[in-house]
């Protein structure tokens, strides 16, 4: 879903980042602002309507950060895992790792943010009535109001019963106590969310040919990543039924290619890296993995300085971001590569290379089981109609 990320801060443990997509959002809320200050408030100077605008996008980002930490605590305490919280383009997300215990989890985590935002709506609201009542200047008391007005937007919008919105996790959590399958509970709100976002794409398109271009591009835009959200959040949902609880050993490749830290770098990149075609390799010593060697390590060092260079002078300890535990499952193997970015793990087993695990052994396992999964399916229906016809004809 992201791309470059920075990271701002903590905020009770949870770290705070932006993609750098919001700062185009940014942007546009500020300029937008200031030109609606501008319609109200003629007599204000160019710079202040400016103030005016980037003080009320600073304001909304502070909105959608709060409204993200209520799903992110409310999580906490029903005993899920937060990565933290990114914003981007079209608001925030506060990112788990794991799909809810229970149905109640669900509606907890998934009410608070709408509530957060229903009570930033109030108070900013309240704070604008009374500032106009004891004569606060124009500016403070029209940043309030749109905050406030925002803020109620946000929670409605949210609340709408498509998932992955909020309202979409609320009536999840409602089918999953119904029917007890969070399985079926999120396919109906992922086709329900879909459908959402068509009429959103729709919208957009309408109001893009009525003459309304920024408005109707904005929607068409909010569809298109509503249906998106919608389809890929069922995908992930089975995708995690098939990985979680494969360990990793059974995926992973017990006999990886290794490289010694006396090993040169040229013999390095003439002996394996071109002969294997991979970009990590472990550097293991007496059976220990000591670290990795990475091509990017091999770009650092001169060619002439290739056969003076040893492994062991450019191999990084990669204990952090490119191992994974061999008790670990294939689910969190998978979640790592997505957050770090890199396609090939090593599996250590106390303190010693089990293995390898690369993103296409996974991909591969998820298409085999979904393929005799299908067969097998495929085999019940059959079985049951044939019960079903000799029923009829006895």
């Amino acid at each position: 879903m992201f791309g470059k990320r920075i990271r701002l801060f903590s905020l009770f443990g949870f770290p705070i980042s932006i993609d750098l997509s919001w700062l185009i959002l940014a942007v546009l809320v500020a300029w937008s602002l200031k030109s609606t200050f501008a319609n109200r408030y003629a007599e204000l100077a160019n710079n202040m309507l400016w103030a005016m605008g980037v003080a009320g996008a600073l304001g909304l980002f502070v909105s959608i950060v709060l409204h993200e930490f209520s799903h992110a605590m409310a999580a906490r305490a029903n005993g899920m895992e937060m990565r933290g919280i990114t914003l981007f383009i079209f608001g925030g997300v506060a990112e788990m790792d794991q799909e809810p215990p229970s149905p109640k989890a669900e509606f907890v985590m998934a009410i608070a943010g709408p509530i957060a935002s229903v009570v930033i709506a109030v108070f900013c609201i309240a704070a604008a009535q009374v500032g106009s009542v004891w004569g606060w200047p124009t500016p403070v008391t029209a940043v309030l109001a749109y905050l406030g007005w925002i803020n109620a937007a946000l929670a409605v919008f949210n609340l709408v019963p498509a998932f992955p919105l909020d309202g979409g996790r609320v009536l999840r959590a409602a089918l999953w106590y119904v029917k007890g399958s969070l399985r079926w509970a999120t396919r109906i709100g992922s086709s329900i969310g879909s459908v959402f976002g068509i009429l959103l794409i729709v919208l957009g398109v309408v109001r893009f040919v009525a003459g309304d271009f920024i408005g109707g591009m904005w929607w068409f835009l909010i569809g298109m990543f509503v249906r998106n959200a919608a389809q890929m959040s069922y995908q992930q949902l089975l995708v995690r039924r098939v990985l979680e609880g494969e360990p990793v050993q059974k995926l992973m490749h017990r006999d990886p290619i290794t490289v010694t830290p006396g090993t040169t770098v040229r013999q390095l990149v003439d002996d394996y890296i071109y002969q294997y075609h991979h970009k990590m390799f472990p550097v293991v010593d007496d059976g220990h993995l000591v670290g990795c060697v990475t091509t990017r390590d091999v770009q650092q060092v001169p060619r002439t300085e290739w056969d003076a260079k040893h492994v062991e002078d450019i191999a990084a300890d990669c204990s952090g971001t490119n191992t994974i535990a061999a008790s670990a499952d294939a689910m969190e193997a998978l979640s790592k590569m997505n957050q770090t970015g890199k396609s090939r793990l090593m599996v250590v087993k106390d303190q010693h290379l089990a293995g390898i695990i690369a993103l296409k052994d996974v991909l591969q396992y998820l298409s085999i089981k979904a393929e005799l999964e299908r067969d097998l399916d495929s085999k019940q229906a059959g079985h049951k109609e044939a019960a079903r016809i000799g029923g009829e004809e006895d």
